[in-house]
């Protein structure tokens, strides 16, 4: 069985339901989605998913057991990854409830997609699925071109365990991508430990650790991943990111020069933009009504009414901000 899988707590409720609807008013309300939970904090997420005979929140407590451990281990052997994260009191290790995305590989799809909840689907996906007949990992994104974000490029040994050509060509975002259960079971973990606590975890970036994890599972398993952005035509390819201000909004759906996307990611968009805009804040971020569209889709009455002056999501420092920091960095 085919499906779709997402990762969310009650923190990002407005994004989910925002998530769910696109896939069920593009890909069509058959379609099974799995959500992960990121921590305990879903009696939100639980009671929308009650509403949905489609979608199912994960509850295999030894699935995500297994995971987090695996991770936990992976970042024990980094040698500065601890040092280097702010933890808070009581904190495994950074973003741990990311990590649980990986549950995907042993949960209740044969194939899957996996998606960030801060993403909205514009188009059938069963192009991925199709290509998924032919490779393990099936992408469509432009991460390979700043490997800096999914493994640390100061490294001495990055280029020791993976060839130039094979990180320019092969890595990949991790907020979308099909793949398959089944691909790392306990053997294929306990090999990847060996290498990693061997000295290469120095090699993962440590500030987006789920990320460099599934790129550092593909590539040192040597599983093959293809990406849609190498291999369509220029005229054919989309972006997929908010940060791109030319895509055109047509019924809802968004257009890169006549192709329609395949799906955006607002990445880099705060988790507290999108809850301020759903409380009637004029918060301004990019492709922000196509959110509110998605959102509110089956209750469109209780769309928000935004008032007051429209304020940026991301408002540069005051004077007073300005001059407090400078006086931190001087002491």
């Amino acid at each position: 069985m085919d499906g779709i899988c997402t990762l969310a707590n009650d923190r990002v409720y407005d994004q989910l339901v925002a998530l769910l609807n696109s896939i069920e008013a593009v890909q069509g309300p058959q379609m099974p989605v799995c959500v992960f939970p990121y921590d305990d904090n879903v009696d939100r997420v639980a009671a929308e998913i009650a509403r949905r005979p489609n979608v199912q929140l994960y509850d295999d407590t030894e699935s995500i057991r297994r995971w987090e451990t695996f991770a936990e281990e992976i970042w024990r052997a980094h040698p500065t990854a601890f040092q280097s994260w702010n933890l808070q009191p009581g904190e495994r290790f950074n973003r741990v409830g990311m990590h649980r995305r990986f549950c995907g590989f042993d949960g209740p799809f044969d194939r899957f997609i996996y998606m960030d909840g801060d993403t909205l689907l514009m188009n059938s996906v069963d192009f991925i699925f199709e290509k998924l007949d032919s490779y393990d990992c099936v992408v469509y994104d432009f991460q390979y071109k700043d490997p800096s974000h999914v493994y640390d490029v100061t490294s001495e040994k990055l280029y020791d365990v993976f060839p130039k050509e094979r990180i320019e060509s092969e890595i990949f975002c991790a907020g979308f991508y099909g793949t398959k259960r089944g691909l790392f079971d306990e053997e294929a973990r306990k090999e990847l430990l060996e290498h990693l606590k061997s000295d290469e975890a120095e090699i993962l970036y440590v500030n987006g650790p789920d990320q460099s994890i599934v790129n550092y599972m593909m590539m040192r398993s040597h599983k093959s991943v293809y990406n849609f952005s190498q291999h369509f035509s220029d005229s054919e390819k989309t972006g997929c990111c908010v940060t791109s201000p030319h895509f055109e909004n047509r019924d809802n759906v968004l257009y890169d020069k006549g192709q329609r996307l395949t799906y955006l990611h607002y990445i880099g968009i705060p988790l507290k933009a999108f809850s301020r805009v759903c409380a009637g804040e004029n918060v301004e971020f990019p492709y922000r009504d196509l959110f509110l569209y998605y959102r509110y889709l089956h209750e469109p009455e209780k769309r928000p009414k935004l008032t007051g002056k429209p304020k940026p999501y991301n408002p540069k420092p005051t004077l007073t901000q300005r001059i407090l920091k400078k006086l931190k960095l001087t002491h």
